[in-house]
């Protein structure tokens, strides 16, 4: 296999874009800076990578900077002083940056440090071009047994309704295998199942499948036609509009759903219309408002406030309880916790959740109630270093089961919200891996090409 070549990071653009943000930004702190930075270094990494490998790892590091660097910046710099007394920074910038900073390169250099060349995210196009033209079926089959597990997993229980769920996730895994055949492009069959994850984020009033899928999506489509950069800039700058017109009009379109609107695209365009009547999406308070939706920090500094001045260290207590929680099912661990548990939330960050509200202390809240600072940035470096093993597992598996990587999106696309239940995180990471690799032996016949060593 010749040596896969990455593009090269463009140090220039950076530290011109740096230095204009410095000069255009002088009130703003050092840290909030620092944080600056790291996010627009990740964000750009990003960028030049689509194309040339499926992007698991920056998108985990670009979320992880997203929800923890990005919003705090955003509140630390004005917006805290319009938003909900709740949703406000509970401790000084220095105090929050001198944790969330180390703790989040932590993650980014445990996912890197033995990534190589991405391994696990970059796709031998000719290898799985060849697997999938000579099982050109396949792909229809993945596609026509998502649909159906989507629709008979509401019919089980949470555990069994997991594995129907990820199961559903299949149909994504054919749509890939479609856009790698030599074969002319079936655009019914891409169309049907991106207009499905539509259809239920817009029926549901939840929008991170969407937003997820369709990065994963084009991301599988750059390494097909290798797009230009300017054609890259446009479609991410189209996807980013996209985004924040849906983070601005998603609360009041659940709002219009509760009282018995029906989710589709005209009460969604209703919603964003009226929004705009009454004085726009685009000022303090509503910013504001939607900040505190990417803002993960807020949640972590009202833990940091609590703990341990209210609560001690639990020393890793907890996060065994959660590690059990995400390895047994309810029937081996009956103290199994529950996703959105408000209980544990309530006790260590303070905050009493309403009826209906969902909230999860996040990884690097976890990580410091257990461990410390220190210890806390070194458990964030572990996070990111066990999901790294995961994709070089994969890339090793994929020597004779060349489709697996395409499964990379299926194991990773949950993972990469760290505002949710670090036990749902891990739980969804390991229970898909073992599912995946239990499709591929069982049905080895299917999967299994031994290719020559090159």
């Amino acid at each position: 296999m010749r040596s896969i070549q990455l593009p090269k990071f463009e140090w220039a653009i950076y530290f011109i874009i740096a230095f204009v943000i410095r000069i255009l930004f002088l009130e703003i702190s050092w840290y909030s800076f620092i944080a600056v930075c790291i996010i627009l270094y990740q964000f750009m990494s990003f960028f030049f990578v689509v194309g040339a490998a499926i992007p698991i790892r920056y998108l985990l590091g670009s979320f992880m900077c997203l929800q923890f660097l990005l919003g705090p910046t955003f509140a630390y710099n004005g917006l805290d002083e319009y938003a909900y007394f709740m949703y406000r920074m509970k401790i000084p910038e220095a105090d929050y940056f001198n944790y969330a900073i180390p703790a989040v390169l932590a993650f980014i250099a445990g996912l890197h440090i033995n990534a190589g060349k991405l391994k696990g995210e970059v796709i031998n196009e000719k290898r799985l071009g060849d697997f999938v033209d000579s099982r050109p079926s396949l792909s229809y089959f993945f596609i026509g047994i998502g649909f159906s597990a989507s629709i008979i997993a509401g019919f089980f229980s949470s555990e069994l309704a997991f594995v129907f769920y990820l199961l559903g996730g299949l149909k994504f895994v054919g749509v890939f295998m479609i856009l790698f055949g030599s074969r002319q492009l079936k655009l019914s069959a891409i169309i049907l199942v991106v207009s499905s994850i539509i259809f239920s984020s817009l029926g549901e009033g939840m929008f991170h499948d969407l937003l997820t899928w369709l990065i994963m999506l084009a991301s599988v489509y750059a390494i097909k036609i290798k797009p230009s950069v300017l054609i890259k800039f446009g479609v991410i700058f189209v996807f980013f509009i996209l985004a924040i017109i849906i983070q601005l009009t998603k609360a009041d379109y659940r709002s219009a759903l509760k009282i018995g609107e029906e989710g589709n695209v005209e009460t969604f365009q209703e919603v964003y219309d009226k929004g705009n009547q009454k004085g726009g999406f685009f000022n303090f308070k509503r910013l504001a408002e939607n900040n505190t939706r990417i803002n993960q920090g807020f949640i972590l500094t009202n833990v940091m406030n609590r703990v341990p001045n209210v609560i001690p260290f639990e020393n890793g207590t907890e996060m065994y309880q959660l590690i059990q929680s995400a390895i047994f099912p309810r029937l081996l661990y009956k103290d199994k916790l529950r996703a959105g548990d408000k209980k544990i939330f309530t006790k260590y960050s303070g905050i009493n959740l309403r009826s209906g509200t969902s909230m999860a202390l996040g990884s690097l809240s976890d990580a410091y109630l257990n461990f410390g600072i220190f210890g806390g940035v070194v458990f964030m470096f572990a996070l990111g270093y066990l999901y790294s093993f995961v994709l070089n597992s994969f890339l090793k598996y994929s020597k004779n089961f060349p489709m697996i990587l395409l499964f990379t999106p299926l194991v990773f696309y949950y993972p990469i919200r760290p505002d949710c239940e670090l036990q749902t995180i891990l739980g969804h990471l390991i229970k898909s891996v073992f599912l995946i690799l239990l499709i591929h032996i069982i049905w080895k016949s299917t999967f299994y090409k031994k290719y020559e060593t090159a």
